[in-house]
């Protein structure tokens, strides 16, 4: 059976690497440095032929074989771009190889100061890990890394999304302290601006849920007190007095309440997942809790 177009290319680029690796030509005055960059032009060649083949597979391989030649050659950026081009083939299909291309991507773009990029890359590992493999925690160690290289950039709204990402991932793996201390992080920076001071009140009902989630009303209050100092149209917003109530219906212990509250709330402003989510954390709460004696 003949070769496909593909599979030719990757021969001739293997036949390449062989030779730059013996270094046979050296005392006719060539370079291994080019030769590493011929074998790395073929093996982007048949990668992108197995793209159109739609052999995602072979695709991400054949870039990967490319990114090492790049680095053989000296070329990190175009090894870091062979490297993502790759992680873009595997996510088709292998989507484990997928985060390891791109932690090779990341790799390079950092040791080159690229930290945006880098930034970048790293929040779409973050991406993978979570609708891939439910891998709350790996997701939310990269939202966080993604976080801190936007700031280093001043690129401070991206790194305020994947804070608040990364937030709402330490809530739904009980990680409430942390959860509060990133809800309260990127509240603070968004007071800063009028563009962003709207929203801060979200952030702030959600690190009160988290306080009330950890069975710990006396700091939910507290924080809701300092909120209020921070921005005195706080206490007047539905986000407030429904935390405030929520205080109140766990302090005294009373499921019914809490209940009547949520539905209140509910009505006007709808409940997504993760508000529901940690709600029944905190409505088990009431119910486990021992009646006084």
């Amino acid at each position: 059976m003949p070769k496909s177009p593909a599979e030719a290319l990757l021969e001739k680029a293997n036949k390449k690497v062989d030779g730059a690796s013996k270094g046979g030509w050296l005392s006719f005055g060539g370079s291994s440095s080019s030769k590493f960059e011929e074998a790395g032009d073929l093996f982007q060649q048949a990668a992108n032929q197995y793209k159109i083949d739609r052999d995602f597979k072979s695709a991400g391989d054949a870039f990967a074989k490319e990114a090492e030649c790049r680095e053989k050659a000296g070329e990190n950026n175009d090894a870091a771009n062979a490297w993502w081009n790759a992680a873009k083939a595997y996510k088709q299909s292998n989507p484990d190889l997928a985060i390891e291309a791109l932690k090779q991507t990341v790799m390079y773009l950092t040791k080159s100061g690229r930290f945006r990029q880098a930034a970048d890359r790293e929040k779409e590992i973050a991406q993978i890990y979570i609708q891939e493999f439910n891998d709350l925690s790996k997701g939310c160690d990269s939202y966080e890394r993604a976080a801190e290289w936007y700031s280093q950039e001043d690129a401070h709204a991206t790194a305020n999304g994947c804070y608040k990402d990364a937030a709402d991932l330490h809530a739904e793996l009980k990680e409430y302290p942390q959860a509060i201390s990133r809800y309260e992080r990127v509240a603070d920076h968004s007071l800063t601006s009028n563009l962003t001071k709207y929203s801060v009140k979200e952030y702030w009902l959600r690190a009160g849920l988290c306080a009330l989630a950890m069975r710990d009303p006396v700091t939910a209050r507290r924080n809701l007190s300092k909120y209020a100092t921070q921005d005195v149209t706080f206490s007047t917003t539905r986000e407030a007095k429904f935390i405030g109530t929520l205080i109140e219906t766990v302090e005294a212990g009373d499921p019914d309440a809490f209940t009547a509250a949520v539905a209140e709330f509910d009505q006007v402003s709808r409940l997504d997942n993760w508000k529901t989510r940690i709600l029944l954390e905190i409505k088990k709460t009431i119910d486990e809790e021992e009646p006084l004696t």
